[in-house]
C-alpha cells in the first residue's frame, strides 16, 4: 500500500500540563510534544526554573531551555497560592496528563494531593518523576542527574581501572528518565483510549530506578556468579575485542568485533588471519579471557597507522567502527545530513535554532517541525482565555504575582 504523508502524530489529541522543572520530566513531555501531544509548560511567574539559567546562554537568552522545551506553549502560575491552586484545579478537566517532579509530598502541602487532583479530573494521569520515588526512606531527597547516576550503579561502570569513576559532561540520567516518562504517558494514554470508563492513575517514576532498569545483567551476574562489575576503561568485561583506539595521527575511534564472523573479518582486514586460529582467541569466551593480549596486538597495529589508512582497511570488511565524533563531525557527516538529523526550530529571537530531529521516525508520517520553547508566560492570554478569564482579571493576577 502507498501511504499518504500525514502530519498527525500518534499522541495528537493528548493534552499534557507540564509543571516540572529543569530537565528529566520536562524532556519526557517534550518527547510527547514531538509526536503530536499538546503540551502546556507551567512555570512560576518569576521564571526561576534552573534550566533558564544554565549554559549555554547568549545575550541573556536560555538556549538550552529553547531546545529542551520545544513544541510547548508556556504559561505562568503560582500554585502555592490559594488563587493559583484554584485556577490549576479549574484547568485540569482540559488535560489528560499532569507531569510534576517536585520533592515527594510538595503538592500535598500545597493542597494538591492525588485525591484532590482526581476529584478535578477522574481520568487524569499524574506522572511524578523524582530522584527516588514516592516511597522509601529516600523519598524526600532532592534528585539530580549525577546523584542518581552514581546510586544506580551506572557511574561505577565508567572510568579507568584504579582511577576515579567518571561522569559524562551531560546529565544523561535526566534524559534516560525522560524517556521512561514519555513511555509511561504513552502507555497510560493507550490504556485510557481503550476503555472510556477507565480512571486516571498516579505514576511513580524514580529516576534512579530508571537507570537501574537499563543495567539488566548487574543483579543476575552478582547473584549467580558472585560478580561485581566495575569500570575497565574503554574495554568491556562481556565481549572482546571492543575498545577505543588511537591512530598515529591522533584520531580516537571505537571498534567492536563481538561476533565470531566480525572477528574473523577483522583479522583478515588487518592482514593477520593467523589470529583466527590462535588458541587464545578462537572463541568469544577465550577472547574475553585473553582480552589484554588481543587488545595489545590491536592497539599496536592501529597506533602504527594513520586513521585514513585504517578506514581503507576496515570498511571493505564491514567492521563496525567510528571516529569519536564531536558536534562539528556530526554536522559534517553525509549520513546525518541525508537524514536531516539536525532540524531547525522556528524561534522568535534567532529566526531558527538547530536541534536533534524527532525520534523515532514513523514511515508515512511527515511531522511538522516544532517551534522553540516558550518565553516566560508567553501564552498566558491564549490559554487563560480558554478558561474565560478576561484581560482585566489577568492584570489583577499579575499584580498579585499569581501569574
Amino acid at each position: 500500500m502507498t501511504q499518504s504523508p500525514s502530519p498527525v502524530g500518534a499522541l495528537a489529541g493528548v493534552r499534557i500540563l507540564d509543571m516540572a522543572t529543569v530537565l528529566a520530566a520536562p524532556s519526557g513531555a517534550t518527547l510527547c510534544a514531538d509526536h503530536g501531544a499538546d503540551v502546556v509548560k507551567l512555570e512560576l511567574p518569576d521564571g526561576s526554573d534552573a534550566l533558564r539559567h544554565m549554559q549555554p546562554i547568549k545575550d541573556g537568552s536560555p538556549l538550552w531551555w529553547k531546545v529542551a522545551n520545544r513544541g510547548k506553549r508556556g504559561i505562568t502560575l503560582d500554585v502555592r497560592k490559594e488563587k493559583g491552586r484554584e485556577i490549576l484545579l479549574s484547568m485540569l478537566p482540559r488535560f489528560d496528563v499532569l507531569v510534576e517532579n517536585f520533592r515527594t509530598g510538595s503538592l500535598d502541602r500545597w493542597g494538591l494531593d492525588i485525591d484532590t487532583l482526581h476529584r478535578a479530573n477522574p481520568r487524569l494521569v499524574v506522572v511524578r518523576l523524582t530522584g527516588f520515588g514516592q516511597t522509601g526512606p529516600y523519598r524526600a531527597r532532592a534528585g539530580f542527574a549525577r546523584i542518581f547516576e552514581a546510586m544506580s550503579g551506572l557511574t561505577n561502570l565508567t572510568g579507568t581501572v584504579g582511577g576515579s569513576p567518571l561522569h559524562s559532561n551531560f546529565p544523561l540520567g535526566d534524559s534516560i528518565a525522560g524517556v521512561f516518562c514519555a513511555f509511561a504517558i504513552a502507555a497510560e494514554m493507550a490504556r485510557l483510549r481503550g476503555d472510556p470508563q477507565a480512571t486516571g492513575r498516579e505514576v511513580d517514576l524514580s529516576a534512579t530506578e530508571a537507570l537501574l532498569r537499563i543495567l539488566d545483567p548487574l543483579p543476575v551476574e552478582h547473584e549467580q556468579l558472585g560478580l561485581v562489575r566495575h569500570a575497565v576503561g574503554n574495554l568491556t568485561t562481556y565481549t572482546s575485542p571492543s575498545n577505543m583506539y588511537r591512530s598515529n595521527d591522533g584520531v580516537y575511534f571505537s571498534l567492536v568485533a563481538s561476533s565470531q564472523a566480525v572477528y574473523e573479518r577483522l583479522c583478515k582486514a588487518l592482514g593477520h588471519p593467523e589470529w583466527i586460529d590462535d588458541a587464545r582467541f578462537q572463541t568469544l569466551p577465550k577472547r574475553v579471557q585473553h582480552m589484554g593480549e588481543l587488545d595489545g596486538l590491536l592497539a599496536r597495529w592501529f597506533s602504527e597507522r594513520a586513521f585514513e589508512e585504517i578506514c581503507t582497511r576496515l570498511q571493505p570488511f564491514e567492521i563496525p567502527f567510528s571516529k569519536v565524533y564531536d558536534i562539528e563531525d556530526i554536522k559534517a557527516d553525509p549520513h546525518f545530513q541525508a537524514r536531516d538529523a539536525i532540524i531547525r526550530l522556528p524561534d522568535p529571537d534567532y529566526g531558527s535554532l538547530p536541534a536533534p530531529c524527532v525520534v523515532p521516525r514513523i514511515v508515512g508520517r511527515d511531522m511538522p517541525t516544532p517551534r522553540s520553547g516558550p518565553a516566560v508566560g508567553e501564552h498566558n492570554a491564549e490559554i487563560y482565555a480558554e478558561l474565560g478569564l478576561t484581560g482585566e482579571q489577568l492584570d489583577e493576577l499579575r499584580a498579585q504575582r499569581i501569574i
